[in-house]
């Protein structure tokens, strides 16, 4: 689906609502049961369970575990992805985080709370030093280079700089973010903003890489050609990884999500795929420092 969220009347369709709606159509079909059958399971109306099969509404617990005894899913590993996809996507719905006080643009006020929920993400990036990575100058290089899409440079200046560098706050605290980045080679070779900008952030780097659970791997040149050539994209786990994973997808004039299933399947084998071709984490670090000397 396109990236972002859709209305309804009233109604707000999120990514994690699509999701674990996606879920729940999926096993009534494989039980065989209607949605009026399923309507009758929690005494409600057809159109309620439409709705929690289209990410129209929030879902409550009691509604996850009666749907799941009616068909017949006593998994207490599903039944638990599913209750805790839909507590993240209910606090998502009525929570306020530091992103509501920046002007994102588009899918990106979206992403970065979802982000802002996710236990783990896996990046790839063919094109730039992913955003929880960057450093200020680097970040504020890449808004003014001329190839930056319109919609980020609508954002002031100060404020997408900040914005970028209050979401590196995921990646500290009581429960940081578990974070696996590869970055191809031609990203470390070809920085906005010239060797300064360049020493910083391959110091950066550096730097976090040394997190515990913090990943960057390097794609080299030398591991040739492959499908993640043709965009970014980062996978959002909120439980177990695979287990409710999303996918955002970007290209230069289009983002999209995929929400899970096989589709989600495929960018996470493709993901790996590209990271077991990467130098390992020590031999990156020992790459990046190679480069800085360099300048």
């Amino acid at each position: 689906m396109t990236a972002g969220q859709a209305r309804q009347g009233n109604s707000t369709s999120s990514v994690l609502g699509r999701r674990l709606g996606t879920e729940l159509l999926k096993l009534r079909t494989a039980a065989g049961l209607t949605q009026p059958q399923a309507a009758r399971v929690l005494s409600a109306s057809t159109a309620k369970i439409a709705k929690m099969e289209g990410g129209w509404v929030p879902v409550r617990d009691p509604d996850i575990r009666a749907l799941c005894e009616a068909y017949e899913i006593h998994d207490p590993g599903v039944v638990g992805g599913l209750l805790e996809l839909a507590k993240v996507d209910r606090e998502r719905r009525k929570a306020k985080g530091w992103w509501d006080d920046y002007t994102l643009q588009g899918v990106m006020q979206e992403y970065v709370a979802l982000e802002g929920a996710a236990t783990a993400i896996k990046v790839w990036q063919p094109a730039f030093i992913p955003g929880l990575l960057q450093t200020p100058d680097y970040a504020r290089a890449l808004r003014s280079s001329p190839i930056t899409s319109a919609a980020m440079k609508r954002q002031p200046d100060d404020e997408f700089v900040a914005a970028r560098i209050a979401r590196q706050q995921r990646l500290s605290g009581d429960t940081p973010l578990v974070l696996r980045s590869v970055i191809y080679e031609a990203v470390l070779r070809n920085f906005p903003g010239g060797a300064e900008t360049a020493r910083g952030q391959f110091d950066q780097l550096s730097r976090l890489a040394d997190l515990p659970n913090v990943s960057i791997r390097v794609s080299p040149f030398s591991a040739g050609t492959h499908f993640g050539l043709n965009g970014s994209f980062n996978i959002l786990s909120f439980a177990e990884p695979g287990a409710m994973d999303i996918v955002y997808v970007e290209a230069p004039f289009a983002q999209r999500w995929v929400e899970g299933g096989d589709g989600a399947a495929a960018y996470d084998e493709l993901f790996e795929k590209i990271a077991e071709q990467s130098l390992g984490e020590r031999e990156s670090v020992s790459f990046l420092h190679k480069l800085r000397k360099e300048l």
